[in-house]
This record gives C-alpha cells, structure tokens and sequence, in this order.
C-alpha cells in the first residue's frame, strides 16, 4: 500500500508535562485508526500534530506530495453570518454538488432535519457540529482527521457515520484517524487502533476487541502492569465473547485465543446474586407505570406505557431526542405526573438520578475533594457474597480514577470527567435502590468507562440507563426498550432492532433515515441520499434471499414481533398476580410453571428473530 503520512522521532512538551518522546510513526492507504488512551495522555495532540496544526519540538511529519487532509477539530470555527449550504458546499452550483452521491449521502445523514438555506447563527451546539462534520465529510480529502466525531450524534446518526466511513474507504483510496470514546464505533470502523501512553504510541492490529485481545496478552507477558488493570481488561474482553449478540455473529479476533485467554474469568455479572440483594433491599414492588401517558398542551408526548419494573433489572432506553425518554425517567423517578393511567412507587424505593445538569456539585464546587468526601461517613459495597468488600469513599474514588494530588484540587477546577466520576460517587454513598443514568458517558475516556462499569456490575439495584453509546448501553443493561411514536415498546433485538424499526418508520430524513447507508433519492438536502454499495460488509459474504424468501421471512419476523408483544404483556400479568398470591402455595406454583414457559419461548422467539435479521442483512 501506499504511503500517505509518516512521523519521526516527535517529541512534544509543555512547560508542566513531556507528552511525547521519540514518537515515530507511519500511516498507509486504506488506514482506518483509531486513537485512544486516557484524558490528558495527548491523544488530541498527536492527532494536531499528525495534521500540521501543532509543530513538535523535535522529530518531523512528512506527508507525500499532492495529499490532501481534513481535520475535524473539537473547536467551533463555524462563522455565524454564514448560511448553513454556504458552510457545507461553498460556491458550488445546486448541480454541483446535487450531482455527487457522496456529498448528497452526507447532507441527508447529517443535516437532513435543519433548514438547508437557513443560517449557522442560532443553531445549537449539537447542530453546529453536525454542520462541521459535514462540511468536511463533503470535501474532497484523502487523509482525515476526526477528534470525538460521534459527540453530539444519537445512536441512529453514530450507525450512519460509521457506515459512511466505511464505504468511503473499503477500496483502500485514502486513510482515516479518529479520537473517540466511543467503542462501539471504534471497533466499528477500525483496521488498526494506537494507544498513547506514557508518551509513547503504542500501536495494535484491529478495532476495539482486537486491541483489548492484544493488550491482555502484552499485559500478561509483561507482568509489570498493575493486577487492577489488567483484571478489567479481561473482564471487558470476557464481555466482548460473551456479550451482545450481534458481536458474536462477526468476532474480529482469534477466537481460539480470546476464550483460552478467558477460561477462567466468571461472567461479568453475578446475576443470582444481585437479584437476590435487589430483592432484599427493595421488595417485590418497585415502580408500576400502568397505561400511562404525558401531555404537554397539545403534545402527546407519552401514551399507554405500560412497564412494570422489577427489583434488580437492568434496562437501556433508547429514542431520539425529543422522543419523551426525559419524560419517561421523570416518570419512574417521580418528578412527572402522569396526565392519564398511574405510576406506582414501592414503599421502599430511592431513586437517585445521574443527570447531565450535575446538580449534586453545586453546593461543593469551592472546596477541594479531599473535604468533599471528608464529610461521606458511609462505605460502598463492592461484589457479592464472600468476595464482597467495603470501600471507603476515598478508596471508591481511587477506584475511579483519582489520585492523590487530585484530592487537594477545588471542585470548580476539576476536568468534565472527574466532575462526572465524582458525582457518581455522591450518588452512590447516598445509597439508592433504584439509579437512573442520563448520558452518564460524557467526557470518559475508555479505561474510565471500563472502571465505571466494573464497579456498576457489583450494584445490587434495579439500573436505567439513557445513551447515545451504544457499547455502553449494551455492557451495563441486560434488556433495551425504545420509545417509538409515543409508544413504549421492547426491543429482542436490541440496538439492531432499534435501528430497523427507525429505518422503517414513514417520512424519515437524515441519519435517522439512512442508517443503513443503502438508500437512494434524488439529492435534495432534505431527502434521502444515494450511496455506492458498501465493500467488506456482512451482507456480501452472505447469499442474497430471493424475493418469495425474504417476503416469508419478512412476515415471518413481523409475526414474532406481534407475538413478543404478546408475550411480554403475559408476562407482565402473571408478575402481577404472583404479587397477589404470596398466600397461595399451589396458585404460586401454577403461575411460576406459566410464567417459565413463556420465558423459554421468549428466548426462542427472540434467537429466531436474530437468525430472520441476520439472513435479511440486520
């Protein structure tokens, strides 16, 4: 292949701190990279350097004649007097760039809701954003750079990009570096991952799971890096083999290895006993929403959401923004009042809510850490039964990530990350039963989300998670639900089913739209947009379905739709009965054998459902 971009011997300091050392790296055609490491080791650094945006204090970057690069940056440059076409395509004519599918699949699948010939001045932060990133996207680059491309964007328009990147460069034109927390992503759209640390990049073959395979094993081999880290990077590999479904159906490392590798690590979640401590903590009754619905003036926000939930569950929520998921968590957490149905709350529930407003700082932004959790006299439990240990708040807070210099910093000084560890940790101590996470991954880097997952796989509590990290999403929660037309509805197929039912809602625009990056319109701004067939995708390793076939298989998963639905309200009406009949032993056993028939055909109907999408492309 040829090469693009090399550095050699880079060396960058600062007056407090030396970033990089002796760097030297090369970047090919076809390159798809993925960057991580923790906040402050200088990943945005090395990616302005890369890009010529930072000049190293030593050490130099060649890029071969005639390449041409494009960097998304974390900053805003976007001029506010301009209109949001000038800011996208310039000069060009309609005809122009109306005529390029590329430019055409990037203002569907990122600008597809706003007003094409309206101005940037007013638009949110999100949204300017968007207008960047498709700026760049509809230039003409070979090499791009892209620093937390998937901030601001929901689960629907993280899916579109990492299409779009991927069918940009499967013929091997061209290479692509990217900075994100977001592995789903990363393992979505990497050939290759660098992890920078210790001044130093460390290089890996792969995407995210490949990485995590190859970092185990170096971590092994060496045995000079802390037990601590290396046991979560087992955990999160035991995750990747064991976890969501669709990840097992396209493993993109060894299997042989990756399971001698986790022969002996236990699974992520003790679920007996979490469920058994829930139950102990909050009882049989948690939060009831019965046919609940929320109106707003003349907006109905909510409708009919019937949700009964349980002591010990864990449950993502996914929508798009505005689709009233704010509006269903004030509802379980008491802040909403239902305008039609009820919501019932157990008698010992204590709901506790991480939200974006961090509102739990307030009161302490003067002081220091150290005096914050001076004044925490309770302890935190971590595992289950013997393995179970207390920790003290200053030992929960080392957990996550601070050190000891860090406990003398005020509060108001401290990054976007710490600040959203330590209200974590207020939240925790405060002893909930039933904890609502809202976006709770914004500013983390990787080993902190991993951190934070650990400790929450130890949380004997029911868990509900909102977020656009679909990794995320998927590690911690064990069922997802969507909100789709004011509707509640749950989700056998996860993320992936989310993302078919969205694609087949009527009069969609944009990423929202187009997630599948295989649409096709005429290339207006506001329609959808036509698109070159995606190389290396699972569809082209698998046989095409005739037309009689996928309509049967079509009806066939509709039908186990309609049916699943069924299902579930059974389920929900013999969980309340058995409420009812504590007294009555032979009632009670009746209703457990029905209920354990409909969970076992629940699980049939829902591995049917993956093997229908897997043979109509997902």
């Amino acid at each position: 292949m040829a090469h693009l971009l090399g550095a050699e011997g880079l060396r960058l300091e600062y007056p407090t701190k030396v970033v990089f050392d002796g760097v030297s790296l090369g970047v090919d055609e076809g390159d798809r990279i993925g960057i991580v490491g923790r906040n402050g080791d200088g990943k945005s650094s090395l990616l302005r350097m890369l890009a010529g945006l930072v000049e190293p204090d030593s050490g130099r970057v060649t890029v071969r004649g005639g390449i041409r690069v494009g960097v998304l940056s974390q900053a805003d440059d976007l001029d506010d007097d301009l209109r949001i076409r000038d800011a996208v395509v310039g000069d060009l004519a309609d005809h122009e760039w109306a005529g390029d599918a590329r430019v055409r699949d990037v203002i569907a699948g990122l600008l597809g809701d706003l007003d094409w010939e309206g101005p940037i001045r007013g638009l949110s932060g999100g949204q300017r954003r968007r207008v960047s990133l498709a700026a760049l996207l509809a230039g003409d680059h070979d090499v791009i750079f892209l620093d937390e491309p998937t901030n601001h964007l929901d689960v629907e328009g993280i899916s579109w990009l990492a299409e779009h990147l991927k069918r940009r460069w499967s013929a091997g034109s061209g290479a692509l570096l990217v900075v994100t927390h977001d592995r789903w992503f990363l393992d979505e759209i990497c050939t290759a991952t660098w992890e920078v640390h210790d001044r130093i990049v460390e290089p890996f073959e792969g995407g995210y799971a490949a990485y995590i395979l190859q970092r185990v094993e170096r971590d092994r081999q060496a045995s000079a890096i802390e037990a601590r880290r290396q046991n979560l990077a087992r955990k999160e590999l035991a995750w990747l083999r064991r976890g969501a479904p669709a990840r097992t159906s396209k493993p993109k490392f060894r299997i042989d290895a990756a399971n001698e590798l986790i022969a002996d690590v236990p699974e992520i979640r003790d679920r007996v006993a979490l469920q058994s401590l829930a139950v102990s903590r909050l009882g049989k009754d948690v939060v009831d929403v019965l046919d609940a619905g929320v109106t707003y003036g003349d907006r109905v926000v909510l409708e009919k959401v019937e949700w009964r939930v349980a002591p010990g569950e864990r449950t993502g929520i996914l929508g798009v923004n505005g689709a009233g998921k704010s509006t269903l968590l004030g509802l379980v957490s008491g802040t909403v009042e239902p305008t039609a149905g009820r919501v019932k709350h157990g008698k010992t529930v204590k709901v506790a809510t991480l939200s974006q407003r961090m509102g739990e700082l307030d009161e302490h932004l003067e002081h220091p850490v150290r005096v914050v959790i001076s004044n925490l006299r309770t302890s935190y439990t971590v595992g289950t039964g013997s393995k179970a240990q207390d920790l003290t708040p200053g030992q929960l807070l080392e957990r996550m990530g601070f050190s000891s210099a860090q406990l003398s910093t005020p509060v108001k000084d401290l990054s976007g990350g710490q600040k959203r560890r330590l209200q974590l940790l207020l939240i925790l101590l405060d002893q909930p039963n039933v904890l609502i996470l809202d976006e709770p991954t914004n500013d983390l880097d990787t080993d902190m989300l991993g951190a934070i997952e650990d400790l929450l796989d130890s949380w004997a509590g029911t868990l509900i998670v909102v977020s656009h990290d679909r990794y995320f999403l998927e590690r911690v929660t064990d069922q997802q639900y969507a909100i789709l037309g004011g509707r509640f509805r749950h989700l056998p197929g996860g993320v992936d089913e989310y993302l078919r039912l969205r694609r087949e809602q009527p009069g969609r625009t944009g990423a929202n739209a187009t997630a599948s990056g295989s649409e096709s319109g005429s290339g207006s701004a506001g329609g959808s947009a036509s698109s070159a067939s995606g190389g290396g995708g699972k569809d082209a390793a698998q046989p095409a379905l005739s037309g009689a076939e996928r309509r049967a298989a079509e009806k066939e998963l509709s039908s186990i739709d309609r049916r699943l639905e069924k299902v579930q309200r059974e389920i929900a009406g013999i969980d309340a009965e058995l409420a009812d009949a504590h007294d009555d032993f032979e009632r009670l056993l009746g209703l457990q054998r029905q209920r354990d028939e409909l969970v076992a055909e629940t699980a049939e109907l829902e591995e049917r459902w993956l093997e229908l999408g897997e043979a109509l492309g997902g």
